[in-house]
Parts: C-alpha cells; sequence; structure tokens
C-alpha cells in the first residue's frame, strides 16, 4: 500500500512539472554560467558553442552529485584551471570572472529575468561584442539557451522533471 501510494505522489509531481508552459524560477542561490562571444560571425558564434559544450561537459560531470551551493562553488573554483585551458585551446584573447557578474534582462517564455549582478561564471571571448549563452550551473539546470536561435518548440526540461518522468 504504501508503495502504491509513493508510485502515485510520484506521477502526480510529473504531471505538475510536465506543463511545457511552467514558470521556470532560477532560486535565489543560483550560479549562472554565461559565455559572450567575439562577434556575431559564423565562425565567433561557432568557437562560443564548442567551447560551452567542452565546459559544460566537465562542469555538469563535476556539479551532478553537489547537494548545496557551498560545495558548488568550492568544485567550480577548483576547476578554473580546467576551463581556462579549455578556452585557451581556441587561441582567442578571453577573460573567465567567476564572482558577481552583471546579467542584462531576459524575458524567456513570457518569464522577465531582471537585470543586475549575479553569482556567475562569465567567459568573455574576444571583444565580448557577439550573441551570448547563458544557463545555471547550479543547480544543474540550463533554462535559456543561445539567443542566435529561436527555441518556441524546445520544452525545456529540469533535472526533477526528467527523473519524475522516469517513474
Amino acid at each position: 500500500m504504501k508503495k502504491s501510494i509513493i508510485i502515485l505522489f510520484i506521477i502526480s509531481l510529473g504531471f505538475l512539472f510536465s506543463n511545457s508552459n511552467e514558470e521556470i524560477i532560477i532560486p535565489e542561490d543560483a550560479i549562472r554560467f554565461r559565455i559572450i562571444a567575439n562577434s556575431n560571425s559564423a565562425i565567433d558564434q561557432k568557437k562560443k558553442t564548442e567551447i560551452k559544450n567542452q565546459i559544460e561537459e566537465k562542469i555538469y560531470d563535476c556539479l551532478t552529485n553537489v547537494n548545496n551551493v557551498k560545495e558548488a562553488r568550492k568544485l567550480i573554483k577548483e576547476n578554473l584551471d580546467v576551463i581556462e585551458e579549455i578556452v585557451k585551446e581556441y587561441q582567442i584573447p578571453y577573460q573567465i570572472n567567476y564572482g558577481q557578474n552583471y546579467f542584462p534582462t531576459k524575458t524567456y517564455k513570457g518569464i522577465i529575468y531582471p537585470s543586475g549582478d549575479y553569482e556567475s561564471l562569465v567567459i568573455t571571448l574576444g571583444k565580448g561584442i557577439g550573441k551570448n549563452f547563458w544557463c545555471i550551473l547550479f543547480p544543474p539546470l540550463c533554462l535559456i539557451d543561445d539567443e542566435s536561435k529561436e527555441y518556441s518548440d524546445i520544452e525545456y526540461q529540469s533535472y526533477i522533471k526528467n527523473l519524475l518522468a522516469r517513474f
């Protein structure tokens, strides 16, 4: 009986999270991740995406089992050299800043994310005047993707939503 109640509870939660128009709220203690391309040229945008993919692969692996923001901060700081090595491979000028960084106002699926200084890892490539990618590094949840693409047909899913879907 207990098992049935738990399964029904999990299924109910799954339905709550399955709405494709769900409101996405960024947690107060989230750590954001942003990469600003050198320019909007196809080459610079491709480099930005390649760097993003490599960093996500390395950093998300580290953060998958992290339970709190303090632990996440420590792991990010410990891996800044790994991030720098990835960016160096592309032989372009860059700046890496982990700390309080400015984010402009962003509207996504009708929700306005206000501008402000947020704890984040920001990588600026070259002049940093191109379109950027940003998401949430901790908790590991990418919400907002590359500005240069149209994402109206994509449903972003949270880790919790995917976990619940398995049951």
